[in-house]
């Protein structure tokens, strides 16, 4: 089973930029997407239908043009859930989930600081994304929450961690994710590849994916129960119709 994660910085752009001639050639079986910038009405279904996606799953923001996620799959999925319930996230559109026989699998878009109040915001939704999950966890033991967790994790993850003062980067935030991954989860990409130098997001600004300049902001943290069933994990970065890079886990069926 093949699972890709992509933010791609609003997927009508993708489109003009050959997004469908590269979806059918990585022919995942399930495809999170974040950062949509759309809503489903604003889109030719048919497109991703005629790539192999019948099942195609859309959870946009409220406000147009803005976050938003969505999930493909090739094969009907037993159950769909739009949202968390918190009332104080779901209206951005922020996450997804399709639950099959003996995997789930969430499409989620973290905020980014971008501000102080947007700071505020994403460490709230960090700790109610927690409690969230660790509910979810109970029932649903096989989950891959793949997506933009806007924070790189260790020094490795990032061109110059000298960087301590930008959001993403902040002590605060890695230290959240390093407890949220340490409470149940493997992150898979990790888990396969030891080396430096591998990212999945890098700044418009400064030819900075040329030079590699980037950040591993992008993951698919995979539960521990499916720890037996991971085969691969890697970062497809030539994929360019976006500001970051898709990334995948190979699991075994």
């Amino acid at each position: 089973m093949k699972v890709i994660s992509y933010n791609v910085n609003g997927i009508r752009a993708a489109l003009k930029k050959g997004f469908i001639e590269w979806l059918e050639a990585a022919n995942p079986d399930v495809l999170c997407l974040q950062e949509i910038k759309a809503q489903e009405e604003q889109l030719d279904l048919t497109l991703f239908e005629n790539a192999g996606y019948k099942y195609s799953y859309w959870f946009s923001a409220q406000k147009k043009g803005y976050s938003g996620v969505a999930i493909l799959c090739k094969e009907k999925p037993n159950n769909v859930v739009f949202g968390t319930g918190i009332e104080s996230m779901d209206f951005e559109g922020r996450n997804l989930r399709v639950d099959f026989d003996t995997v789930s699998i969430m499409s989620l878009y973290l905020p980014s600081g971008t501000n102080d109040a947007r700071l505020d915001f994403k460490f709230t939704f960090m700790d109610e994304f927690q409690v969230y999950v660790n509910e979810l966890k109970k029932e649903i033991p096989n989950l891959i929450i793949c997506g933009d967790y806007n924070i790189c994790h260790e020094e490795i993850d990032i061109h110059n961690p000298k960087m301590k003062g930008v959001s993403g980067f902040l002590p605060e935030e890695r230290a959240w994710l390093d407890g949220f991954i340490k409470n149940g989860f493997i992150d898979s990409f990790r888990f396969f590849n030891k080396e430096p130098h591998h990212y999945s997001w890098w700044s418009y600004r400064a030819n900075a994916r040329n030079n590699n300049k980037g950040w591993r902001i992008d993951y698919h943290l995979v539960t521990e129960p499916l720890k037996d069933r991971l085969e691969r994990a890697y970062i497809l970065p030539e994929a360019k119709h976006s500001d970051h890079c898709p990334i995948v886990v190979e699991l075994k069926k």
